[in-house]
Order: C-alpha cells, then structure tokens, then sequence
C-alpha cells in the first residue's frame, strides 16, 4: 500500500485534476456504503459501511483477518471493490481522480516499506523528492515532531522496530497529509515506544488532522479513538463514539461505592432509585441506580444511616469490555 501511495507521487499527477470538488459539503473525509471485496473465494469485507467525520480520530478493531487493513487499501485507492460505494473528500479512490486523493493521504503499513541501507534523513529525503517537496521540505521538523532528529544520519537498518515506526509516520506526515492510514502502528514496540506513537497520534488529531487506525489491541483505542468501529468478517458489527457504545451496551448507570464495614454497604439497596447491589461480600459494591442523580441521595442515606463511606467512584467500562460484550451478542461475557 505504502509502495503505491509514493510511487504515484505529485510530480507524476495531473495537478489540474485536484479541484475543489474534492470538498465534500458535509465534513465526511471517508464514506463506504456496502463495500465488497472478495480474494478468490475469501471474503475479505463483506458490506461495510464505514462514515468517517473530518479531524477526527476512528479506530477499526476485531481480530486478526476481520478486513481493517483491506478497509485501508481501499481508501487509498490501491484495492478497488467488487460492490458497494467508496468516496474520499468526495471521489472514488480507485477512480480516475484516485491520484488526488492519494495525494492528500499519508500511510503507515503494519511493517513499513524503508531503506535500510539509507541513512534515516535520505529514507526523508526520497519520500520529499516523491513528493515533489522541493529544497524545501520540512525534514528536521518532521523528524523532530517523532523524536528521531538525533538518529537522522544513521543507517536505518541499526534502528530498533520503535525508531523504524517513528521514521514512517515522519515520512507519512512530511508532505502534510489530510488524511493518515495507520495499521497497526505499535506492533513490536515495547510499551513506552508504544505510548510514545499514541500520545503523537493524538496531537495529529488535535492539530486537524483525520486518522483512521486499524488495531486488535483494544488499550490502543482507550482514551484515543471518537469512533469505534467493531469489526467482524469484514463487516462492521457495530460502530459509534465509545460513550455512546457504552450507554447502548450498559444502559443502567453504576458506581463503585467502598464502605469501612463490608457489611454496611448492602444499605445503599434501600434508597429509592437503587435497582440492585452487587458487593460479593467485600466492602466495595457495584450500585445500579436509574439515574446518576441519584448517587448523592445514596450517599447522603448511607452517612444518615451512621454509614463510613470511604469511596464512591463512577463505574466507566472498558473499550475490553465493550468489544467482550459486544461479541457475546451483548451480554455480559
């Protein structure tokens, strides 16, 4: 994928191609409509719809073969599909207007394409030239965006997989992409490498920037993604902001209430509103109520009732959780 994207760089476009056409009216950078596409017999999407908003970050998860990286060859345009309907800004990727829409794209493959006998600065440098960047291209600042300014004038084959993953989303970023392609993007780092990309992916997204990244690791997306979308033999069994997922999926509110005698905190069931109370015999339980206005009530009852409340924390599930349940058919797994 990363192999087309540059080797159909600006200098070989039709520049009179780009035009303002490719603004969509409604902010949508990714539109699919029940996109299909078969590998022989092997289905790998099998009707997705997929609607991914401008500056926004959107996370494809499901497990290995579930179709997000060919989801991602189809944005670009390096995979066309059999059925169904594929816009970017606008204009089918695989289209004769494709190459535009490659131009406003940056990729980062699961294992990037580099030169591992060039220098990092010349791995840059070749992608500017492709680029058609000029004298000009912000090299130093691109590197310097993913830390590897001091590492530009090594060989890129002395690197370790997390300077290899840094040096790629450079590259993907140099010519300002509007759009960025991410797959899988931390596999093979170690943890702080990891958090390292994630934290950079959210200042991308905040600076404008729209990111659709492809992962099976669900701490990937916590805290990161405004769109989840679960998928599974290559369609979408369910997509949405995390709150809202989790709203759907838990739609009884719950806290965490810790009491200083285990016994106490079955109490909290007598207060209106309560509808059960789940403790295991400790002395922290899950409290469900039918409105979150009802926690300070269950609080103030507890204290009245000579109750040592020592803590009482919102209960948020997990995108794990989330992904468990749905994939159980919306039950607790």
């Amino acid at each position: 994928m990363e192999e087309i994207l540059h080797g159909r760089a600006l200098g070989q476009l039709d520049r009179s191609s780009v035009g303002q056409h490719l603004h969509d009216a409604d902010g949508t950078a990714v539109w699919m409509h029940q996109a299909r596409r078969l590998f022989g017999d092997a289905v790998a999407l099998s009707g997705l719809d997929l609607a991914v908003e401008r500056g926004t970050v959107t996370v494809l998860l499901g497990p290995n073969g579930a179709g997000k990286t060919t989801a991602l060859r189809v944005i670009t345009g390096a995979l066309p599909v059999q059925a169904g309907e594929v816009r970017v800004f606008g204009v089918d990727p695989a289209g004769p207007e494709g190459e535009s829409v490659r131009r406003r794209c940056g990729v980062v493959a699961a294992k990037p394409s580099l030169y591992d006998r060039l220098s990092g600065r010349d791995n840059l440098r070749y992608a500017a030239e492709l680029w058609d960047l000029g004298a000009d291209a912000p090299i130093e600042e691109s590197a310097a965006r993913f830390g590897i300014v001091d590492a530009l004038e090594q060989r890129v084959g002395s690197y370790s997989t997390g300077m290899k993953t840094r040096l790629a989303l450079a590259r993907a970023v140099l010519h300002d992409p509007e759009l960025l392609l991410l797959d899988e993007p931390t596999s093979g780092l170690d943890p702080e490498s990891s958090q390292a990309v994630l934290h950079l992916i959210d200042e991308l997204a905040a600076s404008g920037k729209t990111v659709v990244m492809c992962t099976h690791l669900l701490l990937e997306a916590e805290g990161l993604a405004d769109q989840v979308v679960m998928m599974e033999e290559g369609a979408a069994a369910v997509s949405g902001a995390p709150a809202e997922l989790v709203r759907r999926y838990w739609p009884t509110p719950s806290v965490l209430i810790e009491t200083e005698d285990p016994r106490d905190v079955v109490r909290a069931g007598r207060v209106e509103g309560v509808l059960s109370v789940d403790g295991n015999g400790t002395s922290a339980a899950t409290v469900s109520v039918d409105d979150l206005a009802r926690v300070p009530d269950v609080v103030n009852a507890l204290v009245a009732d000579g109750v040592r409340v020592k803590r009482v924390v919102p209960v948020e599930p997990t995108l794990e959780q989330l992904y468990l349940r749905v994939r159980n058919g919306g039950v607790e797994p």
